[in-house]
């Protein structure tokens, strides 16, 4: 830690500027027409970290940090990624950093397990009717905030002072959050398989069964719905099957047992019903 900070200590003894001040005279010197994007991510970067403290202060770890962030929850992650690159950059060149932290500002790479499944086709996603009916409405609810997502749009575009223009940073925001989740909506139910049909007499719990358990230490009943973890409601006892308890039942019949890990050691269950 103390090698990093070293390391990041303004070159030279540079000036020392807040996040803000620095912020403004990169602005100052950015061309007109992309001053709005700049200063919306520069704003949002400074917010993050906070606008008072001191550009000197920013480390490597901090922007990996926020890079996370960013990759976790933008749609347009790279492109935020570069005005911020751009940023850095520019501190370095003034003297205001001793290296150049625009490095740091990269997103995570995909682990092993995300490059798989970019490799393999998109699997079928398994949804009881119910769970299905609730993805449709919230995906018909979103389309139709799209007019006035627009219009509020305009409205703040209007505002031309790019100084401190939260508005319009935070409604491009709020469009972009909307359409990504629109297009994650549309993937999964052109993906989904609706799960119908009376069980068979051996069946065996799966996404849609409703399996009613026998804590067999306390003798207690539990009755949960297994389902695909988009459907899950603890106040409607709906599982998401990649839960413990969830992974622990999938497959199995009435009559057998299974544990379950918790805190305090593995728990024991029997399968009392699986239900349609």
């Amino acid at each position: 830690m103390a090698r990093e900070e070293s390391l990041s200590a303004p070159a030279g003894g540079g000036p020392s500027h807040s996040l803000a001040e620095a912020g403004a005279i990169y602005l100052a010197a950015t061309l007109e027409g992309q001053r709005g994007e700049t200063q919306a991510e520069v704003a949002r970067f400074a917010r993050w970290y906070g606008s008072d403290r001191a550009l000197q202060e920013v480390r490597g770890h901090d922007l990996a940090l926020y890079s996370q962030a960013i990759g976790l929850n933008s749609p347009d992650a790279q492109r935020r990624l570069e005005v911020l690159r751009s940023f850095f950059t520019f501190a370095k060149k003034k003297g205001w950093t001793g290296t150049n932290l625009a490095t740091h500002l990269r997103l995570p790479k995909a682990g092993r397990n995300e490059q798989s499944a970019l490799s393999t086709p998109a699997q079928k996603t398994r949804l009881t009717p119910q769970g299905y009916a609730a993805l449709r409405r919230e995906l018909e609810e979103l389309v139709a905030q799209r007019p006035q997502v627009a219009v509020d749009l305009q409205r703040a575009m209007a505002d031309k002072d790019f100084r401190e223009n939260s508005p319009l940073e935070a409604m491009r925001e709020h469009q972009a959050h909307l359409e990504a989740r629109i297009r994650d909506l549309e993937a999964i139910l052109k993906q989904a398989v609706v799960l119908e049909g009376p069980l068979s007499k051996d069946a065996r719990a799966q996404v849609g069964s409703t399996v009613v358990l026998c804590n067999l230490a306390s003798g207690a009943k539990l009755r949960y719905t297994l389902v695909d973890p988009r459907e899950v409601s603890t106040a409607q006892g709906r599982m998401s099957v990649l839960s413990p308890v969830g992974k622990a039942l999938l497959n199995h019949r009435v009559g057998e047992e299974v544990a379950v890990a918790a805190p305090a050691g593995n728990v024991r269950f029997r399968i009392e019903a699986i239900e349609s």
